[in-house]
């Protein structure tokens, strides 16, 4: 049966309004949690530049001298149209400072997802069709210690051994993709490694699941009482019947690693949100953590929207509802 538009429109727009109605939800819990966290942002910002006066007019420009109503109902107001007010520690507007250290952040997530890719998806399959093997063991036991290990020991281990043992690699620094290509794919390999080879771990363990899901099916068992070769029942019944679960995965690991970076980038002095986010809390730097963590609920939705998208194409039995 074939999706009508007019059922696709009513499809997007529940998922559009399930969407903006947790964003709501993001900026109620943020905004409660911070009015939480001890210390004066203002105090904090003014430093050794503090007088009474400058105090007070701070607290009136950034609006915290109202009451708590007021500032939540303000700030939602601007932020629907753009505008995430500005940031304690250097007086940039948010949105602008977010978009800068965004590519940073883009980068690194897509190359780390690829490098989780490449691992996982031959290493599922391979376990998968080998189950109860040696093989099969190998890998699992593989995808444990992945799975185990800290993201930021990973990285200083990739460290001492890339950069100052052989000294391939640089440890730290960042050039723009549009910049220098060559230079940013020498920078990004080390921290790109980090996050690939701990994603690869925790989706090789879900792709393999979904193969033997897969394999023990009807249909494939079909395909095979009717003569089928291996490799036509593998990649034409197997593989594509766990491509959803797989794009399941893949969609969660990416936005995890959008929004969930910080230790990695820290290591690496890598200049994108995860990073500016630690910065932030450590300044109280309301505004700039308000923002940030918008941006990276406003990621995850609109990953999720298009692994949703994705589906349908990936597995034509999937119609919408």
């Amino acid at each position: 049966m074939r999706i009508q538009p007019a059922r696709i429109a009513r499809f997007l727009g529940v998922r559009l309004l399930s969407s903006a109605i947790v964003l709501l939800g993001v900026l109620v819990v943020v905004f409660a949690l911070i009015q939480l966290v001890p210390g004066d942002p203002v105090r904090l910002a003014l430093g050794t530049r503090y007088t009474p006066e400058a105090y007070e007019a701070l607290r009136a420009a950034s609006g915290l001298d109202r009451p708590l109503w007021e500032q939540f109902f303000g700030y939602l107001g601007s932020a629907v149209t753009g505008d995430l007010g500005v940031s304690f520690r250097n007086g940039q507007p948010v949105t602008t400072t977010l978009l800068e250290r965004l590519p940073a952040t883009v980068s690194l997530a897509v190359v780390g997802l690829l490098i989780a890719l490449v691992i996982a998806i031959p290493a599922g399959i391979w376990s998968a069709l080998r189950e109860g093997r040696v093989s099969d063991l190998v890998v699992r036991l593989t995808s444990q210690f992945g799975v185990s290990i800290p993201d930021f020991w990973l990285g200083m281990l990739l460290i001492s051994l890339f950069s100052v043992t052989l000294g391939w690699l640089p440890a730290s620094g960042y050039a723009p993709l549009t910049e220098d290509p060559a230079r940013w794919l020498r920078q990004v390999t080390l921290p790109g490694l980090t996050v690939g080879l701990v994603a690869g771990a925790i989706m090789t363990r879900y792709i393999r699941a979904a193969v033997i899901d897969v394999a023990s099916s009807g249909y494939v068992r079909t395909a095979v009482s009717k003569g089928l070769s291996p490799r036509v029942v593998t990649f034409r019944h197997i593989v594509r019947g766990a491509l959803v679960p797989v794009l399941t995965i893949a969609g969660i690991q990416l936005a995890t690693i959008l929004g969930g970076v910080v230790v990695v980038e820290v290591v690496f002095a890598w200049p994108g949100l995860g990073r500016l986010v630690y910065e932030a809390v450590a300044a109280r730097d309301y505004p700039l953590i308000q923002g940030a963590v918008l941006l990276v609920a406003v990621m995850f939705i609109v990953v999720n929207l298009v692994v949703d998208a994705l589906y349908a194409v990936a597995d034509p039995r999937i119609r919408v509802s």
